[in-house]
């Protein structure tokens, strides 16, 4: 097939299938973002593609179960995004074609053989983990004078998440910081984890992009408030929520780059010849009402960086 899908009379159109870990809430802005720029490529909802969705809404049990069920809709490409969404997929894809959006790390959890020969039928958008880490952690010490520990909020259940937070301790000891691991697995945790960091002396907080903290971003963000701990986040939606600061790279840029990807398999191209990219535009957020009740005064320096500053 060398050109763009096109229905035929009476024939069914093309399935474009979406798992979101997440629930519409957190998602459906970005994969609008995702349709708006697939209709540039002539991909348009009703006239030659349609599309299927389902949303998980954090949890990781539903899954392996909507996974399932896209699949039996046969469509021609399959999108979701997220480490445990990924694997679930993959695991059910059969030889149906993968779009990976935003994975930790696509080659060290077995979803292609490298970024720049995937292999199979799985490609896409990773995230450079390594570097996210370190960032995140030097804006944190950046923003709070004598950080000597932090906390790193995170779900065990997401492997994407664990990296993450492997990662940031790596980066934390390179800067001469203590790091303490604060697991959550479910909301009724999210208390006990601050209280951990409280009584551990954290004196900021990282806090793992995961759909389980995503979807409950206003009691997490609350939580740092009333514990006076400033916290850096993997999402703005964090940050317009009341937390202090977010680092990561534009997620509406890597879901309409994703486009690109489900264009070309639209049209013919096998996942296995195309590389899995990784991020290009990055976005420090800062909320200064938050730095205000938390008693911070940023460094300057740091709010030129910003790439959008909340009063």
């Amino acid at each position: 097939m060398s050109s763009l899908v096109q229905a035929q009379p009476g024939a069914s159109l093309p399935r474009i299938a979406y798992l979101s870990p997440g629930s519409a809430d957190s998602h459906g802005p970005l994969f609008r973002a995702f349709r708006e720029a697939l209709r540039e490529l002539g991909h348009v909802e009703g006239r030659n593609v349609v599309f299927e969705y389902r949303w998980a809404g954090g949890s990781h049990d539903k899954l392996g179960v909507f996974a399932a069920e896209l699949v039996r809709l046969k469509p021609v490409v399959l999108m979701t995004s997220g480490t445990p969404a990924s694997l679930a997929l993959k695991q059910a894809a059969g030889q149906i074609p993968v779009v990976l959006l935003g994975v930790a790390d696509p080659v060290r959890v077995g979803l292609v053989q490298t970024l720049a020969r995937p292999g199979g039928n799985v490609t896409g958008l990773s995230l450079n983990v390594l570097e996210i880490a370190g960032k995140r952690v030097e804006l944190l010490r950046d923003a709070v004078p004598g950080l000597a520990r932090v906390g790193v909020v995170w779900n065990p259940a997401n492997e994407g998440a664990a990296l993450a937070a492997r990662e940031v301790d790596a980066a934390a000891r390179v800067l001469g910081l203590q790091s303490q691991l604060l697991e959550v697995r479910g909301p009724g945790d999210f208390k006990t984890a601050f209280d951990a960091a409280v009584k551990g002396r954290v004196g900021g907080v990282i806090v793992q992009e995961d759909p389980l903290t995503v979807i409950h971003r206003k009691t997490i963000t609350g939580l740092a408030l009333e514990r006076h701990l400033p916290g850096i986040f993997g999402l703005k939606q964090f940050v317009e929520a009341g937390g202090l600061m977010s680092y990561a790279p534009s997620y509406v840029d890597l879901y309409r780059r994703a486009s690109v990807f489900v264009d070309k398999i639209l049209r013919g191209a096998r996942p296995a010849d195309l590389p899995v990219e990784q991020p290009t535009t990055y976005e420090l957020v800062i909320n200064l009402k938050t730095a205000r009740a938390l008693g911070l005064t940023l460094p300057s320096s740091l709010l030129l960086r910003a790439d959008q500053v909340i009063e």
